[in-house]
């Protein structure tokens, strides 16, 4: 009976890990402690400079669900923190008033800045900002604030679209 409850316990954990923003860093071929350079991006990219900014000050800090503060952060709360600090720039809380609200980009237009959203378990729910040479920024459940690569392992397939907000 004990060994039933433990299991049952476990699977419900799991489930809630997968419902909040997920990855999978062992999985992913992320990239952290990146040295930015200014050239890497869109030539003259003020934008994408500014949210490099924001992404070095919350590198590492740790994924909480519904987190906005660098205690914590989920998904979106990270994007709306650095496009708040970084921009000045007001977005939807949640990644799925995000989607609703942003412009829809085609993928081959995508620029530093827009918002990457990511199929899961059947359901967009992951989101993350692009920073240009096939790399976005976001707060992943196991390893918090950190960057990592589109064409990543982990993330490639799991791709789901682009939105802008200017």
């Amino acid at each position: 009976m004990l060994q039933s409850l433990r299991y049952a316990f476990m699977l419900v954990c799991l489930a809630l890990v997968m419902t909040g923003c997920a990855s999978n860093q062992n999985l992913q071929s992320g990239i952290s402690s990146y040295e930015y350079s200014p050239a890497e991006s869109a030539p003259g990219s003020a934008k994408a400079e500014k949210l490099w900014q924001t992404f070095e000050r919350y590198e590492g800090a740790p994924y909480q669900y519904g987190g906005t503060t660098a205690r914590g952060f989920d998904c979106s709360g990270f994007i709306t923190t650095a496009f708040r600090e970084g921009l000045g720039q007001q977005l939807p809380r949640t990644t799925s008033q995000m989607l609703r609200h942003g412009d829809v980009v085609h993928p081959r237009d995508v620029k530093p800045g827009d918002i990457v959203f990511f199929r899961i378990a059947g359901k967009d729910q992951h989101a993350g900002i692009y920073m240009g040479d096939d790399r976005f920024i976001h707060a992943s459940t196991s390893s918090g604030v950190i960057m990592s690569e589109l064409n990543g392992y982990y993330w490639k397939d799991r791709f789901s679209g682009a939105r802008r907000f200017d």
